[in-house]
């Protein structure tokens, strides 16, 4: 790698979660001037931006599963960080951000993520091959988190409309940190190699384990490195949390002005957050490393669900306004639709083009629909 490119890149991502900082401090007090708006916009999407680009430098120096691990749950916390931040601020829809924004990040990671990687990969190598057991699993769990967080609470009947009751939405958050964890166990002890990239013969079926020494990337960052990054990965978190808390009023007034539903503001900030990580599975798909492709979109999902629900269950011990998080049915077909699409396409632990562009048209589907319910 290029030093001079290098060095820049290491300018720009240490100097942007300081700089967000600093911003955060300066206009905490003070922030409703369009221009004060518009910079903090900007240095809200730096910090994403540079936020996931240390989790990825930690990932690189950990290595695989444990990466994709990393970043997964870095970008989680920004989500979570986002949604309580709206849902303290109150609002008309309040109430359904949470539901709204981690729908939102599942159909993203299992639709776009997913279908970005295959086409990407499937264009350069005709082919893409990943491993159907390891993703099949992650995929299960993601389908068996929503189910108990998103589905049920629309069919359960102690607790008015689609919400959970206390003691439910205990349960609830309980057994997806549960599960969440109990997948983590599999995927970077018990069964680590059944997450790392596959080898594939001519025909795109599996032949083995790939040498990750000569997977092309660059070699791992030094200890001194990993652990700026370390800092700077938090300073970066805090940054984000608070430019959001800052920017949320405005992104609801947008929403609203334009007629949009609210629904549409998890939309956005599922986009927002999950753009940066949507970039490295793409990134990896191109070096024909599907399967990290994979491990980052279904770790999202899961993520985004096992982690979320349990904090919002202790959120809500402070806050009296409901939670809602029963989907609504036609957010129900839309993730049957998506199931039935991912258990296909992992099927056989290979994939074409097309596979990545049924995806892509289930997201846009998706996007047209929650701004023309």
């Amino acid at each position: 790698m290029d030093t001079t490119a290098r060095r820049g890149t290491f300018q720009w991502t240490v100097l942007a979660p300081l700089l967000a900082m600093l911003v955060l401090i300066g206009t905490w007090a003070r922030h409703d001037h369009a221009v004060t708006l518009v910079g903090i916009g900007v240095f809200l999407i730096a910090a994403v931006l540079a936020a996931v680009h240390h989790a990825e430098v930690v990932a690189h120096r950990v290595g695989e599963p444990f990466g994709s691990l990393v970043l997964a749950v870095a970008v989680t916390v920004i989500e979570v960080g986002l949604i309580v931040t709206l849902m303290v601020g109150g609002g008309p829809g309040a109430a359904t951000y949470a539901r709204d924004t981690v729908f939102a990040a599942v159909m993203i990671t299992l639709n776009g993520i997913v279908g970005l990687s295959l086409l990407a990969g499937a264009l350069r190598h005709r082919l893409v091959s990943f491993n159907a057991s390891g993703s099949g699993s992650a995929l299960a769990t993601v389908v068996t988190l929503a189910g108990v967080c998103l589905i049920l609470p629309g069919f359960t009947i102690s607790a008015s409309g689609l919400e959970y009751s206390t003691s439910q939405l205990t349960f609830a958050a309980v057994a997806s940190l549960t599960l969440y964890c109990g997948f983590v166990f599999t995927q970077t002890v018990r069964h680590r190699d059944f997450f790392v990239p596959v080898a594939s013969d001519s025909d795109g079926r599996v032949t083995g384990i790939r040498d990750e020494d000569g997977d092309g990337h660059a070699d791992p960052p030094s200890e001194r490195e990993t652990r700026l990054s370390v800092v700077l990965l938090l300073i970066a978190l805090v940054a984000v949390v608070g430019l959001a808390k800052l920017l949320s009023p405005t992104i609801e007034g947008v929403v609203t002005e334009l007629g949009l539903p609210h629904p549409v503001v998890g939309v956005v900030i599922a986009l927002v957050v999950l753009a940066p990580e949507s970039i490295a599975a793409l990134n990896n798909a191109r070096r024909d490393q599907v399967q990290i492709s994979l491990n980052l979109a279904y770790g999202s999902a899961m993520a985004s669900i096992g982690l979320t629900i349990p904090t919002l269950a202790v959120v809500m011990i402070w806050l009296s306004q409901p939670l809602t998080l029963g989907l609504e049915p036609t957010q129900i077909v839309l993730l049957t639709l998506t199931v039935i699409v991912s258990v296909l396409t992992l099927a056989q632990g290979r994939a074409l083009a097309l596979q990545g562009l049924v995806h892509l048209v289930l997201l846009a589907t998706f996007l047209f629909l929650s701004a023309q319910p």
